[in-house]
């Protein structure tokens, strides 16, 4: 039997399911539409009369993005500077973290300090950039996964999560001849794996979305981040530069300028860009909400 509510109450779920319902939109309509102009013709994105279907079908968009070999590259460099600074976060943050749950660990309030100051004051761009450069960091690989490995509010979530892990099971292993080293590694991080998906699910996210970094520390454009290539797309690309690649292009699949617009090549790059990162969520969903739960909670 259908439970009969009050007046409020139904005009609050009433304006919860509009305002629900109009968010969805807002956030669907506009990645709906750049698909469906990077496959729409020149004609029809002239016209500016696409909405969430394409008009004028074509692929040459993607075709135009695929010949580029920077954007293979960018690919490449984004997965390696992806993986390499989300892999060298956790692992510095657990070392990091797990010492603070220790209660004979002696400079554990003096850390702890320390961090919570960094967290407030920070170097700024120039200082950061001068220290780069005097570590010799510039224009290599190693400056888009070295900085922002430990970041403060990391380290108080793992060792948040780590004090809501049994303190018998320490002991224990410590009972057995277990070391440190071991009980984080095969204690520790194994019953924490929401928390370090839920981690890795943001250092992926924010690695492949950084191109500020790539910006002002590389100047070899083999190896930039897929960002700062769709950066140069968004900046750069214009009617000139299709047909000057058009024209030079003398291959079978050779580009058809006349189906291109500027508009529609850059849909398709941020389609490139975008869909990876979309792959990924499924495989961390279920960790995602226990992972950001217990740590709101316990913090």
């Amino acid at each position: 039997m259908k439970r009969k509510g009050s007046f409020g109450s139904n005009a609050f779920d009433i304006f919860n399911t509009i305002f629900i319902v109009a968010f969805i939109v807002s956030i669907l309509y506009p990645f709906l539409n750049i698909i469906a102009t990077s496959f729409s013709n020149a004609i029809h994105v002239a016209k500016s009369d696409i909405t969430i279907w394409p008009r004028g079908f074509t692929l040459e968009a993607y075709n135009y993005v695929f010949h580029d070999p920077f954007v293979y590259k960018g690919y490449l460099n984004s997965i390696l500077y992806a993986v390499g600074s989300t892999a060298i976060m956790l692992v510095f943050t657990s070392l990091i973290a797990y010492p603070l749950i220790l209660p004979d660990f002696m400079i554990k309030k003096f850390i702890t300090i320390f961090l919570t100051i960094t967290m407030f004051f920070g170097g700024g761009l120039i200082p950061t950039y001068l220290l780069m450069r005097n570590m010799h960091l510039l224009n290599t690989y190693w400056v888009m996964v070295l900085p922002g490995c430990v970041w403060a509010y990391n380290v108080f979530i793992f060792r948040t999560f780590f004090q809501s892990i049994p303190s018998e099971l320490r002991e224990s292993a410590l009972m057995d001849g277990a070391n440190d080293i071991v009980i984080l590694f095969k204690i520790m991080l194994p019953l924490s794996k929401a928390l370090i998906a839920t981690f890795a699910l943001f250092g992926i996210v924010g690695s492949w979305n950084s191109w500020f970094n790539g910006l002002i520390y590389l100047n070899d454009q083999n190896k930039y981040p897929l960002q700062l290539i769709l950066r140069n797309y968004l900046y750069v690309i214009d009617s000139n530069t299709i047909q000057l690649r058009a024209g030079m292009s003398n291959s079978a699949n050779s580009l058809n300028h006349r189906e291109l617009d500027p508009k529609s090549v850059r849909m398709g790059m941020i389609v490139v860009t975008m869909f990876p990162i979309m792959m990924i969520y499924p495989f961390f969903q279920k960790y995602f909400a226990k992972g950001v739960m217990i740590g709101a909670i316990k913090g």
